[in-house]
């Protein structure tokens, strides 16, 4: 054989060899757990330069349970009418306070620096400037004060997110009446002494809570007293003084005491002793005889500067009223619980269509608006009187009655609704913006709120 014909053989051979050892290495078949194979290549089987590494058999996962995202029946953390108070209650406020806002937490996504080619890096440079305290955002929020009737502790819980939390330690037994002025800054509280029979009235200036420091429970209260026997008492417009009757040398005195400087006026005399006073707008006191059944009654404007007395309304049996902010109407009601409303402007009536009591009653701040305990239904009695007594007891219904149309819409009924219960709806009370309506069940003397929104 020629030189030239062998180098060409051994170029074939090589080539043939090649080939088939690609064809082995690239066409073996898998093989299964437990060395079976499951391929159709004889040859993968016997092959020599075959790779020896075991091939890690499939991982089975297990399925996952996708949860549904349709909506659920979760029930909702408010409720529209809500028990503020776990304790009787001798008195309540409503004011605003200031607060710091809170803000849902974020995670923010980290940022990288992208690298490769046309990107650049930037350099991340270390401030040694410790960075600005930054004012935390704040609101304006309703709060509750009430005075535990048994104690004299006073209470406080925002509106919006009831917490009862004690303010003060004080222990005065027996609170009958507590009144909070100076936006829930000073109270005025009445009990009677042990003898059972002298009404001791003490008025004491509360300590300020400062903004973002976390609230005190054990504050002391301290004040001064009031002249005993006080026999009625009640709040200016902008809760900043009270007016109180006693009795003094068979007269009955009226006097205005500004509750942060303790200054007081005599504007008020009469050998009449039965009284009952409102304080309406910063110029009128109304006072009111005391209601009885069959006997009439009488109502009139005190005005605070010139110390006159005007007669209003009168010749109503078992009159009570409810003068509205602006001083132009008179809410009142008769022995017969006929709820109506007295224009002073035009000296006409108008009566409302539900029985109950005016002071089950409050007035809107722009005095267009009344809001009523209404009782469903009225057993025979001698009427207020029996329900001062304790004699006769209301299962109330809210109501909303609207004094330019006349139209009136039951809000709600309060023991029909889950948890209820029979509400004698008294002292009722608005926040500043009448999102949240407050009254006291004379059945306990527990608080209530109703979320008007």
């Amino acid at each position: 054989m020629s030189r030239r014909n062998f180098i060409l053989l051994v170029i074939v051979l090589a080539i043939v060899v090649i080939a088939i050892f690609g064809f082995l290495v690239f066409n073996s078949g898998p093989t299964t757990p437990g060395g079976e194979s499951t391929g159709t290549n004889f040859f993968s089987q016997f092959n020599p330069f075959a790779s020896s590494k075991t091939k890690t058999p499939p991982t089975t996962i297990p399925p996952v349970e996708i949860p549904n995202n349709e909506p659920g029946t979760t029930p909702e953390t408010t409720a529209k009418l809500i028990k503020v108070s776990t304790m009787p209650v001798a008195g309540f406020a409503v004011f605003s306070q200031e607060r710091i806002k809170e803000i849902p937490a974020t995670n923010p996504t980290p940022t990288l620096p992208l690298s490769g080619d046309g990107a650049t890096t930037t350099p991340v440079v270390i401030s040694k400037t410790p960075p600005k305290a930054t004012k935390p955002l704040t609101e304006f929020a309703p709060i509750l004060r009430y005075v535990d009737r048994a104690s004299g502790n006073i209470y406080e819980t925002f509106a919006d997110k009831i917490f009862e939390q004690k303010f003060s330690i004080t222990v005065i037994p027996q609170i009958y009446e507590a009144v909070f002025g100076n936006k829930g800054q000073s109270v005025v509280m009445r009990y009677l002494k042990s003898d059972g029979r002298t009404i001791e009235t003490f008025a004491a200036t509360l300590p300020k809570e400062l903004l973002g420091v976390d609230r005190v429970s054990n504050n002391e209260i301290k004040g001064a007293f009031l002249p005993e026997n006080i026999k009625d008492m009640s709040l200016s417009p902008d809760t900043s003084s009270i007016f109180y009757l006693f009795n003094n040398v068979g007269n009955m005195v009226g006097t205005t005491m500004n509750l942060a400087t303790s200054k007081k006026v005599q504007i008020f005399i009469s050998p009449f002793t039965e009284w009952l006073s409102q304080w309406p707008n910063p110029g009128t006191i109304n006072l009111t005889t005391k209601p009885a059944s069959g006997i009439p009654g009488y109502v009139y404007s005190l005005n605070t500067s010139t110390k006159s007395l005007t007669n209003i309304l009168s010749g109503i049996n078992g009159l009570t009223t409810l003068a509205s902010p602006n001083g132009k109407l008179i809410l009142y009601s008769n022995d017969n619980l006929s709820l109506n409303i007295y224009h002073t402007d035009t000296k006409v009536s108008t009566p409302i269509g539900v029985r109950t009591l005016s002071e089950k009653c409050v007035w809107g701040s722009l005095s267009n608006t009344v809001y009523c305990a209404v009782p469903k239904s009225v057993d025979a009695g001698t009427y207020p009187d029996s329900w001062y007594q304790g004699e006769a007891s209301f299962s109330d219904q809210i109501w909303k009655i609207d004094v330019a149309n006349g139209n009136t819409s039951m809000l709600i009924d309060p023991a029909t609704v889950s948890g209820g219960e029979e509400i004698d709806g008294t002292k009722l009370a608005l926040d500043d913006a009448s999102n949240y309506l407050f009254f006291v069940n004379k059945k306990d003397s527990n608080l209530w709120e109703l979320n008007l929104k």
